[in-house]
């Protein structure tokens, strides 16, 4: 499961007021390299949940991959910024499109509610009393 995925994945668990963001608890986890395609990104950043993406970075393990706050789209999609190594673009693909989430578990935050992850694909099925 990409941090993409887990970005718009919500519990629908009766009870849940929102049921997000998920928390992750990611027991395996890998990197797979991807082209990255700043038009793509571009398009995608307005519908991601910063603090939620940060927080699943956090739990990862990874504190020094984002920062707290968004940078600016000036920083992000500077000419010439996609060729520069630790570059924020960079990072940002990084953090949605490369991480894949491969053990763990989903846990909701109204409901606690744990939803697991097993060889990358989370598990959202609710039991027949959930719904």
């Amino acid at each position: 499961m990409r941090l993409l995925t887990h970005n718009m994945l919500a519990s629908n668990v009766r009870g849940a007021t929102t049921g997000y963001p998920l928390k992750l608890e990611a027991a395996k986890w890998v990197t797979k390299e991807v082209e990255l395609n700043a038009d793509f990104i571009r398009g995608l950043l307005p519908k991601i949940d910063w603090r939620a993406l940060v927080a699943a970075t956090r739990a990862l393990g990874l504190p020094e991959l984002l920062p707290e706050e968004q940078p600016p789209e000036e920083e992000i999609f500077a000419e010439g910024a996609a060729d520069v190594e630790g570059s924020a673009i960079r990072r940002i693909h990084h953090a949605l499109l490369e991480i894949h989430v491969q053990e763990g578990s989903l846990v909701c935050p109204d409901t606690s509610r744990c939803f697991p992850i097993d060889k990358g694909i989370p598990n959202m099925m609710l039991h027949e009393d959930e719904v």
